[in-house]
C-alpha cells in the first residue's frame, strides 16, 4: 500500500512498514500545499499534529484506508468523517503513557517541595531553608479523572507513594481504583486530568466545577489546554480554592501545539506567567527518546494488523 508520511516520527515506522512491502513516501519536511496534493493518492496517511484533517480532506481521498497518528488525542482528524467513508482511525497512546506519567509526578514534586523557586533563590545567592520546606505526598488523596493510557500509567506510579487514590472514568468501569466524581470532589487533595478534548471535555475545569471540591486542591493538567479555564482557575488560586497548579498544556495553544506570543493573548495569560503557584512546561510530557521510538512502533503494528 501507499503510505503518506506528513509529519517527523521514529525511522522505525517506515522500516517495520517497509519490511512488509509497503510503500512510504516521507514529505514530513514538504510545505502543505504539496501535501495536499499527495493525499489523494495515499491508502494510509501517517501523520502528528501538523495538518488539520477535516472532512473536505477526507473527501477529497478517495484511496484512503486508515489515518494514523503516532500520539494519543484525536482532536487534528474529523473522526465521524472518516468512518463514514469506511476510514480507519488508528493512535498510539500506548506509546507515551509512561512518559505522561513520569512527567506528571516530576512536575508535582517540583510544585510541592518549592524545588524551581528555591533554585532560582540559590542561585541568586539567597540561602532560605524554612521558606522552602516542602509537602509529603504519603497519605493525601490523588483524584484521577480519565483512566485511560496516561491516567493508569499515573496510578502505577503513585503507588509508591503511599497515597489514596481515585479514579474516575464515565466510560470505563471495573478498574482497581474506580470512583465517582462525587467522591473525587468530597476527598481529593489533588486531581490530575487524563482526558481527550472534547467537545464533552472542553472548558470542563471551570469556576463551578472548582467550587464542588470540600478541600482546597492541587491541579495537574498533562492532558489539552482547552479542558482548564486559565482564568477560572487563577481565579480559585486566588481564592484558596486550588493551592497550586501543574500545567504541561495551556488553553492558549494553536491546533498544531504552538503558542502565540504572549502580547496576543488575553490578560489572564500575563497573570498566570506570573503565578509562582504553578508551574509550567510547553506540552512536553509525553515528550522523551522512548516514547518517541514507541509511538512509532506501536502504531505500525496496529496499521499492520488492520490492512490484514
Amino acid at each position: 500500500m501507499k503510505v503518506l508520511v506528513i509529519d517527523h516520527i521514529h525511522g522505525i515506522l517506515q522500516e517495520v512498514l517497509e519490511a512488509q512491502g509497503h510503500e512510504c513516501l516521507d514529505m514530513s519536511d514538504a510545505p502543505e500545499s504539496e501535501i495536499k496534493m499527495a493525499l489523494p493518492f495515499a491508502e494510509i496517511l501517517v501523520m502528528r499534529s501538523r495538518i488539520q484533517i477535516n472532512a473536505d480532506i477526507i473527501r477529497s481521498c478517495p484511496n484512503l484506508k486508515v489515518i494514523a497518528r503516532a500520539g494519543a488525542g484525536l482532536e487534528h482528524i474529523d473522526v465521524a468523517s472518516a468512518e463514514e467513508q469506511g476510514i480507519k482511525v488508528l493512535s498510539s497512546p500506548e506509546g507515551n503513557r509512561q512518559s505522561v506519567a513520569e512527567h506528571a509526578i516530576g512536575m508535582l514534586l517540583t510544585l510541592l517541595n518549592r524545588i524551581h523557586l528555591a533554585d532560582a533563590q540559590v542561585r541568586s545567592g539567597h540561602w532560605s531553608r524554612v521558606e522552602n520546606k516542602g509537602i509529603e505526598l504519603a497519605g493525601k488523596t490523588i483524584g484521577i479523572i480519565g483512566y485511560g493510557n496516561t491516567g493508569a500509567a499515573f496510578s502505577k506510579i503513585l503507588e509508591g507513594f503511599g497515597v489514596h487514590i481515585l479514579a474516575f472514568d464515565k466510560y470505563k468501569e471495573g478498574h482497581a481504583y474506580e470512583s465517582t466524581m462525587a467522591e473525587i470532589f468530597e476527598s481529593a487533595d489533588f486531581v490530575s486530568l487524563h482526558l481527550p478534548l472534547t467537545e464533552e471535555t472542553m472548558g470542563l475545569v471551570s469556576h463551578d466545577w472548582f467550587g464542588k471540591f470540600q478541600n482546597p486542591i492541587y491541579l495537574i493538567n498533562t492532558s489539552r489546554g482547552q479542558i482548564v479555564k486559565t482564568d477560572d482557575m487563577l481565579t480559585a488560586i486566588e481564592d484558596g480554592q486550588v493551592r497550586g497548579a501543574c500545567l504541561d498544556v495551556l488553553e492558549y495553544e494553536t491546533e498544531n501545539l504552538k503558542m502565540p506570543s504572549l502580547s496576543s493573548l488575553p490578560s489572564a495569560a500575563s497573570r498566570l506567567m506570573q503565578e509562582k503557584r504553578v508551574i509550567l512546561t510547553p506540552h512536553t510530557a509525553g515528550l522523551s527518546d522512548e516514547s518517541y521510538y514507541k509511538l512509532s512502533s506501536i502504531l505500525a503494528e496496529k496499521i499492520l494488523a488492520t490492512i490484514r
